[in-house]
């Protein structure tokens, strides 16, 4: 660069390398930011539980023990608005689009209409409603849709035409339900779904999706915080708060938005098939409970000792161990289904093995001696391996 170019413009002001250093500073802070984003989105939403504790009571938003819960003392159930406090606050300094601002009503919906169930009890087809309502709200207004199935046959891509609207309600409200089955012990849907954001935002990272990528990071942090407060371990037996039905209904909400909107875009193509294998074990659960209790005649919504939690916990596996397991479950299914993309496997291939996976966990749990027998026999084979690694 020249002097000439260096001078400053006549009658003073910004020269060209004060324009070129503030760039350069803008875009360090923004990096910055970026980075303490997920750790905010963490210490905000601890900060909100402990604020909300006393307000728990107030509002009689807790979780009393009765029926098949096995917690001892009221157990406030403030986790969701905390966590959709801590995330979406630090989300308001990002670039904020049409499709955002969508997720954020629709989300404030859920978590609203999800504390008056933790409240009051809503019936199950006024949630649906509500879950349907913010589903459109993400498609109408956001224009965040499910429009093709990837290369599923063929070279081309699926594309769902006028089904894009009814998919994509359909599998919103499915995502939705499937975090609510699976919270049924202490820290395991966060955990899910904290491994789902983490692998979510690996792949936005990879697709060069970086916007998307920082948002599932702030959504994570938020979850990590929640999880302080929810996961059992050695100095503490019990969870000291719940995220209720408003936090799984936030976290599906959240997963199926990022989901969509990585493997819906052009500019950053993602196979759809993937987001399947990243919240395999809630998404499995959820659709084999579905098949067998209607089935059987009876309501996919009633109450039940048949998830996938409840025969490990039977067949002599502790709550902690339990959410270790289907955690690395889930690790282990996203790294190698991003190896089998990366190898070109076949997208139909991919699909045709989750819906294989869920056939046998279909046959497995058919018989729940068989599923419990099954359970049991691994934890065996792995205390064996850790004795014999003790040795």
């Amino acid at each position: 660069m020249g002097v000439q170019d260096r001078r400053e413009h006549k009658g003073g002001g910004w020269t060209i390398g004060d324009r070129c250093f503030l760039q350069v500073w803008i875009s360090m802070v923004f990096s910055a930011s970026t980075l303490l984003a997920p750790p905010l989105a963490a210490l905000l939403t601890v900060a909100a539980l402990w604020l909300l504790k006393p307000v728990a009571a107030r509002l009689n938003l807790l979780d009393h023990p009765r029926g098949r819960k096995d917690h001892d003392f009221p157990t406030p159930v403030t986790g969701g608005l905390a966590m959709a406090a801590g995330s979406l606050t630090v989300a308001v300094g990002m670039q904020a689009g049409q499709p955002w601002i969508a997720f954020t009503v629709a989300a404030l919906l859920l978590v609203a209409v999800g504390l008056l169930d933790d409240i009051f009890d809503v019936r199950w087809w006024w949630r649906i409603l509500v879950q349907v309502i913010a589903a459109l709200l993400m498609v109408q207004w956001g224009g965040v849709r499910i429009e093709q199935l990837g290369q599923l046959v063929g070279m081309t891509g699926t594309g769902l035409g006028l089904l894009a609207v009814p998919f994509t309600v359909f599998a919103t409200v499915g995502i939705i339900n499937a975090v609510n089955m699976i919270d049924g012990i202490d820290g395991l849907a966060g955990a899910l779904v904290l491994a789902a954001l983490v692998m979510l935002a690996a792949a936005g990272m990879y697709a060069g999706n970086g916007l998307l990528a920082d948002r599932a990071l702030i959504l994570a942090g938020a979850v990590a915080g929640f999880l302080a407060w929810n996961m059992r371990h050695p100095w503490r037996k019990r969870a000291k708060v719940f995220m209720g039905n408003a936090g799984s209904a936030f976290l599906g909400l959240a997963i199926a938005w990022i989901s969509f909107q990585l493997t819906q875009n052009p500019g950053h193509p993602v196979s759809p098939v993937l987001a399947l294998w990243l919240l395999p074990v809630p998404v499995m659960d959820c659709l084999v409970l579905i098949a067998r209790r209607t089935r059987e005649g009876r309501s996919p919504f009633d109450a039940g000792r048949d998830h996938i939690h409840h025969f490990m916990i039977d067949a002599g596996i502790t709550p902690g161990w339990v959410t270790f397991w289907l955690t690395s479950f889930s690790l282990l299914c996203g790294f190698l289904i991003g190896l089998g993309m990366r190898a070109n496997i076949p997208n139909l291939a991919l699909l045709v093995a989750f819906l294989g996976l869920c056939i046998w966990w279909y046959w497995l749990t058919a018989r729940r001696e068989r599923a419990i027998g099954w359970f049991r026999h691994l934890r065996l084979r792995a205390l064996l391996v850790a004795d014999d690694a003790v040795r």
